[in-house]
């Protein structure tokens, strides 16, 4: 671990961006964009204010449960090229200061969901953090490679919790939101994992490429796009979305095949990094059809 301790042994003082950091601002983004997708697409309208507040809610809770996270693999993400600069492995930050941080943000996002919107949202976003930091980070990421796909649950809630927000309930159509990023978060990983497996095999972390080399993670990554085709499709079958995201989500769906198949075939890492890149920009070109789309969306408003 690199040592930005003075001589004193004090570590320096943590600068508001390297506290930022730790809420990994990139990773929050894509998680409130699909907690408002989860939103708007449901049936029930909500008060623009009470949107917002739901919206940040969402942020804050994944951005502790981010911080968390940091706090704990701080030793792993010390000998990753990929994690080495993040403020804890620099000694930006101290790992109690992290971690008492993470632990407020956490409680306080979840009770101001809880008081301003409803409590099963609220509910909803605790497990989310639950999930993520003691059953992916503390109990699985560093005993088997399943780790990414049962932990990464914790990723597929916010869509849940917006569509909670709004209504109050949870239907069918939520936990298919809630299914479609959870079965999204394998090939999305793996495919990092395939071009990074020299970073997580000297943290030892047991990625699927690691452990099981990377044909047998290649072909699970086809079985999982492959099982996203019809889960993609299901929101206008269960009518909240219509032809336009149906058209979409099959045609995004079909790309995202066909990027698994190139990854299949190719012997270098290539194919992987822009099935990686690709990923990202498939969920959220879905959700954003999805909330263009959907029943109760603009276009509905505007009767086209």
């Amino acid at each position: 671990m690199v040592d930005m301790t003075s001589a004193t042994g004090a570590l320096p003082d943590a600068a508001v961006g390297d506290f930022v950091t730790l809420l990994k601002p990139r990773v929050m983004a894509l998680v409130v964009f699909t907690g408002l997708a989860g939103l708007v697409a449901a049936p029930m309208s909500i008060h623009p204010v009470l949107a917002a507040v739901a919206v940040l809610s969402i942020a804050l809770g994944a951005g502790a449960a981010g911080a968390i996270n940091m706090w704990y693999d701080r030793d792993i993400d010390a000998v990753m090229e990929r994690t080495r600069l993040r403020p804890l492995p620099m000694g930006s930050i101290d790992p109690s200061d992290a971690l008492a941080f993470g632990i407020i943000v956490s409680l306080g996002a979840i009770m101001l969901m809880g008081l301003a919107v409803n409590w099963l949202a609220a509910g909803l976003l605790a497990a989310a953090s639950l999930t993520y930091v003691f059953v992916y980070t503390i109990w699985l990421k560093r005993r088997t490679p399943q780790n990414i796909v049962i932990g990464g649950a914790s990723g597929a809630f916010p869509p849940m919790i917006g569509w909670a927000a709004a209504t109050g309930r949870i239907d069918l159509a939520s936990v298919v939101l809630f299914l479609l990023i959870f079965f999204w978060t394998p090939p999305h990983f793996w495919a990092l994992s395939l071009y990074r497996a020299g970073d997580y095999a000297r943290a030892g972390v047991p990625m699927m490429p690691v452990t099981r080399g990377p044909e047998t993670t290649k072909r699970q990554m086809l079985a999982y796009t492959l099982l996203l085709l019809p889960l993609a499709a299901a929101p206008y079958f269960l009518g909240i979305a219509g032809p336009l995201y149906l058209a979409g989500a099959l045609l995004l769906g079909g790309l995202f095949v066909a990027a698994a198949l190139a990854v299949l075939r190719d012997r270098t890492d290539r194919s992987a990094r822009r099935m990686f890149g690709y990923s990202i920009l498939y969920l959220f070109l879905l959700f954003a059809l999805l909330m263009l789309d959907s029943t109760h969306g603009p276009l509905a408003r505007l009767g086209v």
